[in-house]
């Protein structure tokens, strides 16, 4: 490890107990005042645990238990930077206007707590209650006998853990009802491990997926921190779902399909280079789970491109930095030739909850002019 990189290790591990202190200290004070509790060891051991417990669970496979614990956590963590500071504001402000202390903390606290129980309650409704957005659009272009294609697209399911069964079962029974020519899947269909889909037999579930026309996706960058690629992509044959690496295939003799690796793969190819060879008459539809690269795709004769990764940030106001990052990070834009959707994703990463976007299948309708 660089000198570099230690004083930042050392900076941000300062930091984040920083955090974790006010919020740790501030929930200690209420608990205090609400309940009269006396002695904060017992209090400080359950928070520590609680707010380590991700970090823990990435050091083994044996201590993943405490994965779901840290996910739920970072979300408390996130909000509570947001409410406590005017939480703190708000007791100072009564203490002014001569409110005694321990009134003002006990009655902000459970105004925080209410809002908390809130937030929580609306994020897991977004989270796992899916909805279908429409699009319909027109490409100047055709080939064959096709006039139309529907396409379902979802993407950044992360089934495993908290993105289990029953949301994969939602998938399965709204896409049925679309009824779709063709289904999309442009990455992060599994969360990092293979190993919850497998022993859970989510494939089972999943082989319900089925379109005339076929079921492709391709990677996303949490297939590649599983490490197990060959693993899922051969459960993914299992069922009948195509993994495309740097692919392009001609489908129904109307239109090309681009099945891209995933950016964190330095050594995959550029659209430039998957479009060689390729009859640019044909329409061509592209799936590339990050949204980086929509200007590269545009120049180089993409039609239509799937993309994924952004979650829209999943949780308000991490939209904001999403929508600095990305062109686009949620939605669809036309540029030129180019039509462009960014899902924001079935399942969602880290905490079951979405707070400013929402659980989604995308519907496009296509017709070839």
């Amino acid at each position: 490890m660089t000198k570099f990189k230690t004083v930042y290790f050392i900076l941000m591990f300062l930091l984040f107990n920083g955090l974790l202190f006010y919020i740790g200290w501030n929930g200690w004070v209420w608990l205090k005042v609400a309940f009269d509790v006396q002695n904060p060891l017992p209090y400080s051991v359950i928070f520590i645990c609680l707010s380590y417990s991700f970090i823990v669970s990435r050091m083994s496979k044996f201590l993943s238990a405490f994965r779901v614990i840290g996910y739920v956590w970072l979300a408390v963590i996130q909000y509570s930077l947001f409410l406590l500071p005017l939480a703190d504001l708000a007791v100072f402000l009564l203490k002014l206007a001569s409110i005694p202390l321990s009134t003002a903390i006990f009655a902000v606290g459970n105004v925080v707590l209410g809002i908390f129980i809130i937030l929580f309650a609306y994020g897991l409704f977004n989270a796992y209650s899916p909805i279908v957005r429409t699009y319909q659009i027109s490409v100047p272009k055709k080939q064959g006998t096709r006039n139309t294609l529907r396409i379902a697209m979802a993407s950044d399911m992360h089934f495993g853990r908290l993105s289990g069964i029953a949301h994969l079962k939602r998938l399965v029974r709204k896409v049925k009802k679309i009824e779709p020519d063709l289904i999309l899947l442009p990455g992060d269909i599994i969360d990092d491990d293979p190993e919850p889909f497998i022993r859970k037999n989510m494939g089972a579930i999943m082989s319900e997926l089925k379109a005339p026309l076929g079921v492709y996706g391709v990677l996303g960058n949490h297939e590649y921190y599983g490490g197990q690629i060959p693993e899922f992509i051969e459960e993914m044959r299992k069922i009948n779902i195509k993994i495309m690496m740097d692919d392009k295939l001609t489908i129904d003799n109307s239109f090309h399909l681009i099945g891209r690796k995933d950016k964190t793969d330095k050594k995959r190819q550029s659209f430039a280079d998957l479009l060689t060879d390729i009859d640019p008459a044909y329409p061509i539809i592209a799936m590339d789970h990050q949204p980086f690269e929509l200007k590269q795709a545009q120049k180089s004769g993409v039609d239509i491109l799937f993309s994924g990764h952004t979650h829209r940030g999943q949780m308000a106001p991490n939209h904001l930095i999403t929508k600095k990052m990305y062109e686009l990070d949620w939605g669809y834009l036309q540029k030129e030739q180019l039509h462009a959707f960014v899902s924001s994703g079935f399942g969602f990463w880290g905490p079951p909850i979405r707070i400013g976007s929402r659980s989604e299948i995308l519907q496009v309708d296509i017709r070839f002019i």
